[in-house]
């Protein structure tokens, strides 16, 4: 099968399948569309009050391939701590290890204990501890928050513009 990429069992896969054996060929642009759609749904969902439609449309995200790759992109490549090491010492991934990662994020089980270091604090000679996790459970908390974001987000502007009138209220 001369220009198609073929699976471990000599069968053709389709576009999508072939994205997630290739980390280069990711379209990012159409991942970042989609998720923002969907986060904007979310957040029209809370805003409205619709508790069961919010959480259904959590739960959409959270099933989704694209917002797993997008949460490994975001603590792998972008994030200024991408080199930083957790306990397990692992620095930095490569695209193999990185598609390895978004493929088998799940929110199921434990986390791994955090790498405990000493930072100063500013403008004191004290110190105080920082908790650094592993990789993969930074694209944990990395992909919850693509969930979690929107709907929290309506909630405080909505209590935000409450307490605002409330305050102007209470000046005149």
């Amino acid at each position: 099968m001369k220009g198609k990429v073929v699976d471990s069992n000599g069968e053709a896969m389709s576009q999508m399948e072939t994205a997630w054996y290739r980390w280069e060929s990711v379209n990012w642009r159409k991942l970042e569309r989609s998720n923002y759609k969907l986060q904007r749904r979310i957040y029209q969902a809370s805003a409205n009050g619709d508790v069961r439609k919010t959480h259904n449309l959590q739960r959409l995200l959270i099933k989704s391939k694209g917002a797993k790759l997008l949460a490994v992109r975001t603590v792998a490549q972008e994030n200024n701590g991408k080199k930083t090491a957790g306990i397990d010492g692992v620095k930095s991934l490569n695209p193999t290890q990185r598609l390895m990662l978004a493929n088998d994020l799940n929110l199921s089980g434990k986390s791994s204990p955090v790498r405990r270091i000493w930072i100063p604090k500013t403008g004191k000679n004290q110190r105080r501890p920082l908790g650094i996790p592993i990789i993969s459970d930074r694209a944990k908390q990395a992909f919850v928050k693509l969930a979690l974001e929107s709907e929290w987000e309506a909630n405080l502007r909505l209590t935000v513009m409450v307490l605002d009138r409330a305050n102007r209220v209470r000046m005149r």
